[in-house]
């Protein structure tokens, strides 16, 4: 690498990415999730609301329920800290995507996509090659009234 090819560290995009299959991923998807951003904090001094890091490990946790529940194969879980916010990305090999279900008070159960779409900052499904993505981002800092930062309403 030469001179003027150095970048410093935190101007890079600071990633992590998991692959889960198994009888156990939602578990280890939420631990891998709350670990990549209490290693941000330690890391890089990025701060990180106790908010974020719940919604996070929640919608990490929705996103890989639905795929383990929907889709044969592996998921593959990819966190990427961007513009205030991390992005959770989930890949899965099923290409059906994911609607959220009307709206029936008396539904139990099946609310994970529609969770998910709340809570984050921006919310995209698409097809792959192979399966589909489902990627969220989900604001890092709160303001002063613990409302998060950059939330579209």
């Amino acid at each position: 690498m030469y001179q003027d090819d150095y970048q410093p560290l935190v101007s890079r995009p600071i990633l992590s990415a998991v692959a889960f299959e198994g009888s156990e991923p939602i578990a280890e998807a939420r631990h891998a999730a709350r670990r990549f951003m209490t290693e941000v904090q330690a890391a890089y001094g990025i701060p990180v609301s106790e908010r974020a890091m719940g919604l996070v490990e929640l919608v990490v946790s929705e996103l890989v329920t639905n795929a383990y529940k929907y889709a044969p194969g592996p998921c593959l879980l990819d966190l990427e800290i961007d513009g205030g916010a991390v992005q959770i990305s989930i890949w899965d090999s099923d290409p059906t995507l994911p609607a959220a279900c009307p709206t029936d008070p008396g539904r139990v159960g099946q609310h994970g996509l529609e969770i998910a779409m709340s809570v984050s900052r921006s919310f995209e499904v698409r097809r792959e090659p192979v399966g589909k993505r489902v990627t969220a981002a989900i604001v890092l800092a709160d303001d002063p009234g613990g409302d998060p930062v950059g939330r579209l309403m």
